[in-house]
Parts: structure tokens; C-alpha cells; sequence
């Protein structure tokens, strides 16, 4: 008996990752380029700098999950951290979001909390930008790379 409930746990666990996975989005450079600037008004002039910090954060992925040294995790594409800004299971931090709201493939919430971190920080509250965008010789060359104006 307690062999089946473990295989059914198993079964029921395995379910829960997969479909999981399925509202995951792996973003290509020039669509989310794209929807960033006409979707939710990303300003072209820091436009490379949010694509760089992202494809250093998350690959452009918003299943990304990383466990911190402090405790903390980053959740999403903008790999949002659960220490000021969201809250694991329930809705609250500096953005008022629940954290695993960030691992889906609506991201209207992420930008909405990377807009407001920007605001208030700028980029520094992300080690990915600090470490590979900080010097604009590595940011990408949007304009050129997705044809866009």
C-alpha cells in the first residue's frame, strides 16, 4: 500500500513538472526585442541594456528558478528576487507579486516589477547586467540585429 502511494506521489509529481514546463517561454532575440518596445513601451534607449541583462540572467527563458547565496531566489526572466521584491506563495515584497507568477509565460508582471526595480535602482540590482552590460562595447546592436526603429 504505502508502494503505491509513493508511486502514485511520484506519477502526480511528475504531472505537476510537466505541465509546469508547458507555460514556460524560451524568447528568440528580436521577438521579445519586439514585444518589449511595442508591447510595454520599453524605452529605446535602454532597450540593448534590458535585452543584455535578460540574456545573462535567464537566457531569455522565464522558467529560470536560482537559489541565491543569501537565501533568497530569482524567479522568471528578469530573474526577480524573492528577498525585496515578490513573495514565495502568496502575493507581497516591493512589487506585490507572488514569486512563481514570474516562471509563466505571461510576463506582463515581470516588466511590470523589472520596471519598477529599474526606477528605483537602475540596472545594479542585477549581477548579469553589473558583470556583462555595464560597458555599452558589449551591449547588442538591436537596430541592426532585429531591423527595428
Amino acid at each position: 500500500m504505502a508502494r503505491l502511494a509513493l508511486l502514485l506521489a511520484a506519477l502526480l509529481l511528475s504531472c505537476l513538472l510537466l505541465s509546469y514546463r508547458m507555460d514556460a517561454k524560451e524568447y528568440m532575440r528580436c521577438q521579445l526585442t519586439r514585444e518589449l518596445l511595442l508591447k510595454y513601451g520599453i524605452n529605446k534607449t535602454f532597450l540593448s541594456n534590458w535585452i543584455c541583462l535578460i540574456e545573462h540572467e535567464s537566457n531569455r527563458s522565464t522558467k529560470v528558478l536560482k537559489r541565491n547565496p543569501n537565501g533568497s531566489r530569482s524567479y522568471g526572466l528578469f530573474q526577480i528576487n524573492s528577498k525585496e521584491w515578490c513573495r514565495v506563495s502568496r502575493k507581497g515584497g516591493l512589487c506585490g507579486n507572488k514569486c512563481e507568477d514570474f516562471l509563466d509565460d505571461n510576463i506582463d508582471d515581470d516588466v511590470a516589477c523589472a520596471k519598477r526595480i529599474f526606477q528605483r535602482d537602475g540596472f545594479k540590482n542585477w549581477p548579469g547586467w553589473s558583470a556583462s552590460c555595464r560597458n555599452p562595447q558589449n551591449l547588442p546592436n538591436l537596430r541592426l540585429a532585429c531591423k527595428y526603429r
